[in-house]
């Protein structure tokens, strides 16, 4: 059986070889020569050229903005999608299974018809919107309506990255806990809540990168106006569309730069989590 074994994982070993060329490739040509493409274009220029479009004072705002209301968004879905994830793994109510499916709906969900989909609801006329207009409180076409779109596109990271270690979790642990005095409370604080930290910190990750890049709603909601509301992508997209290669390569450059630096701090934030997990 063990020679059996042996020429078996032997013969498997072989034909790797093979996936793992297409592999490669697949992934120079999809991720790193568009990368690479970009970081050339971009570095090509003088550096004082780049410096000057990086910190206009257009670009600077946009980057604020941007990354701010993405991080809030992010964090926003880390503390609802946690809950939502907790109700639809751990209680059964009518219409479970039509609210579990309607959450991937942000994904099949083409970003342009969200973006008009919001607009309706949270304008001044619409059945949302009315009711914060008349408190002077505009929503729709301003950077609330950002936040909310943001917020929309990025939910279902959490949720879906959250469910599969909810599911799997023991729940003997919980019963010991309990049988040793512990109040339910206490139990998901200090039993449940820790070893969740790590995917909690995935899923925000995922919502944040999806927010940070996200162009189809937001374009639609917000009014696009310079230091009010308008993002890095619209920012990129004007600047393409007035045929200046160069600044919107540019500010691409830096978005992708800034957004590796956060990916790489909440990796670390990840393995800190899980460090302490075990």
């Amino acid at each position: 059986m063990n020679l059996y074994r042996t020429a078996f994982n032997s013969n498997l070993r072989l034909p790797l070889s093979v996936p793992g060329v297409f592999m490669t490739v697949y992934l120079i040509v999809m991720l790193v020569l568009p990368l690479a493409a970009l970081l050339v274009k971009g570095f090509s220029l003088p550096p004082d050229r780049f410096w000057q479009i990086a910190t206009s004072k257009l670009a600077l705002a946009t980057y604020g903005i941007n990354f701010s209301l993405a991080f809030l968004a992010a964090l926003t879905n880390g503390v609802m999608g946690t809950l939502v994830a907790w109700v639809l793994v751990r209680y059964d109510f009518p219409g479970k299974k039509i609210i579990d499916a309607s959450v991937d709906i942000p994904f099949a969900l083409p970003t342009a018809v969200a973006g008009v989909v919001l607009t309706a609801i949270y304008s001044d006329s619409g059945w949302i919107g009315r009711l914060f207009a008349a408190q002077g409180i505009r929503i729709a076409f301003a950077r609330p309506g950002v936040y909310l779109a943001m917020t929309f596109i990025s939910l279902p990271f959490v949720i879906r990255t959250l469910q599969p270690v909810l599911n799997d979790m023991e729940k003997e642990v919980e019963e010991v806990a309990w049988s040793l005095g512990a109040s339910p409370t206490v139990t998901f604080w200090r039993v449940i809540f820790p070893p969740l930290i790590p995917h909690i910190l995935t899923g925000v990750a995922l919502a944040f990168s999806r927010a940070v890049g996200e162009f189809g709603s937001v374009v639609i909601i917000a009014s696009n106006l310079p230091f009010e509301d308008m993002i890095a992508s619209v920012l990129i997209f004007q600047k393409l569309e007035q045929y200046d290669i160069q600044g919107a390569t540019v500010i691409g450059v830096v978005m992708l730069t800034i957004s590796l630096l956060l990916l790489f701090m909440i990796n670390l934030l990840q393995k800190w989590g899980s460090h302490n997990e075990d």
